[in-house]
């Protein structure tokens, strides 16, 4: 199947419309917002068999595994935004200092206006949905991109929200690079952007030809720090599981094992027993297995092999984009597998004598989307004092997404700006100071020429 490119002249239109429709005001009140957000939650339901289906034809995604990843994540989020509407839309009461009495200060969140929200192939309804969810609560209308990566995916993603929504309000935009190009060349309030930071520097400088700001929720090396005095069998079971989960294309998957050199052989022998206790003793036979997204994505990542000894797993079947968890050791750290983001279910090897070596290793490189740390309390917050990650996990992976009550989002390479919960709302929408000051006093020491300024210096 292949989606077919939304042409500049309709996306010139729908954006148009998207900006006529939120100067008309109809985006604003609490009760609309609310209304959207309850539609958006029951065509969820309507189009959660069509939505399972397709990401099973374009990933090999089981049931499971979508509603677990994809759609509860995006209906636990429009539940949480539900819950929180008013008092995220009430005006904050500031304190006003002496030298402006009597005026009053507060705070308004007011939505930023026109959003495009641009999605990636490996989570596509979630990392679609969830930012829409945001651009809803705030009183955003928004032009989404899914990826023509998962043709599958991104045409029932359009079905559904052309059944529930105004296209003026909420539409979709279908196709390949050169329809982010069109897209990238109209003039939007916010772009919200989930992608590789190669892309993301693409969607920065576009943004920047009309200073329009952005959500960039990027990836990159996210590392795994297995010290001493780690439990390795808990260890090896959470690695396993936050690595294979969506076949390693995952943007905060563990995407290299830093490990004690003491440990190394144990949790290599734990890892792939922990595999077989996920997946079976032939991963290719698991339902809950992803497979590649495509040809290119499998030879990518299957070159990556050559890059160090294969201690675990290593098995490939091209004609079924068919990767099987993989462990390597003996790696170069200068290697390719360690200086690109791997997104498949390959995890590169490297060890470590003493901890401060292992922070060194992250910090001497760019900032990651995640950092995992195993081992001792009292080490473990000294490891993420002293590094820097967009989220991080003690004694985990990947949990941290899970609470939408944490920011999500990266830092440097790994993106800006944050998302989930109240976070989400105030990615799309302007914190406006309004100082409002009354007629019935009008002190006239503001006013030139300044007099008694002597007395006036006292309050200021």
């Amino acid at each position: 199947m292949k989606i077919e490119n939304t042409s500049p002249e309709r996306i010139e239109a729908l954006a148009a419309g998207q900006r006529e429709y939120f100067r008309s005001g109809a985006t604003l009140g609490e009760d609309f917002r609310r209304r959207q957000l309850r539609a958006l939650g029951e065509a969820l339901k309507r189009w959660e068999k069509p939505l399972c289906e397709a990401l099973w034809r374009d990933l090999h995604k089981s049931e499971e595994e979508a509603m677990l990843t994809e759609l509860s994540i995006v209906a636990g989020e429009i539940r949480n935004h539900l819950r929180h509407l008013k008092s995220r839309m009430r005006d904050r009461r500031r304190p006003t200092p002496l030298k402006m009495m009597p005026s009053r200060s507060r705070v308004v969140s007011e939505p930023l206006g026109c959003s495009l929200i641009v999605a990636p192939w490996n989570y596509p309804v979630q990392l679609l949905l969830n930012p829409l969810v945001g651009a809803i609560s705030a009183g955003c209308t928004a032009l989404l991109k899914p990826s023509p990566y998962v043709p599958h995916v991104a045409e029932t993603l359009e079905r559904m929200i052309a059944e529930t929504f105004d296209e003026r309000y909420i539409a979709v935009a279908q196709g390949n690079r050169d329809v982010n190009a069109a897209l990238l060349r109209e003039r939007f309030d916010i772009i919200f952007f989930t992608g590789s930071p190669e892309l993301g520097r693409v969607v920065m400088r576009a943004a920047a030809e009309h200073l329009t700001p952005v959500v960039l929720e990027l990836g990159g090396k996210s590392p795994c720090i297995v010290d001493r005095g780690a439990n390795i069998d808990i260890a090896a079971r959470r690695i396993a599981w936050g690595k294979t989960l969506n076949a390693g294309q995952t943007c905060i998957a563990p995407d290299y094992l830093l490990i004690h050199s003491s440990l190394r052989d144990r949790f290599v022998a734990a890892f792939a027993r922990e595999v077989r206790r996920l997946h079976g003793d032939d991963p290719r036979q698991s339902r809950h297995y992803v497979r590649m997204v495509n040809e290119r994505a499998f030879d990518r990542v299957a070159g990556y092999l050559a890059d160090g000894r294969v201690a675990a797993g290593g098995g490939l079947l091209r004609d079924e984009l068919y990767i099987e968890p993989t462990l390597l050791v003996d790696v170069d750290p200068a290697s390719a597998v360690m200086r690109e983001e791997i997104f498949g279910p390959v995890l590169p090897v490297v060890t470590f004598d003493d901890t401060d070596e292992a922070i060194r290793f992250v910090t001497e490189r760019e900032k990651p989307l995640a950092l995992y740390y195993f081992g001792p309390t009292k080490r473990a917050a000294e490891v993420i004092r002293r590094t820097s990650s967009g989220g991080a996990c003690v004694d985990d992976t990947i949990m941290h997404i899970a609470n939408e009550n944490l920011p999500f989002g990266g830092v440097g390479n790994s993106g800006m700006g944050r998302y989930h919960g109240r976070e989400s709302f105030d990615a799309f929408s302007h914190r406006r100071a309004v100082v409002a000051t009354p007629v019935w006093l009008d002190l006239p020491f503001r006013y030139m020429p300044y007099r008694m300024f002597r007395w006036v210096k006292k309050i200021l």
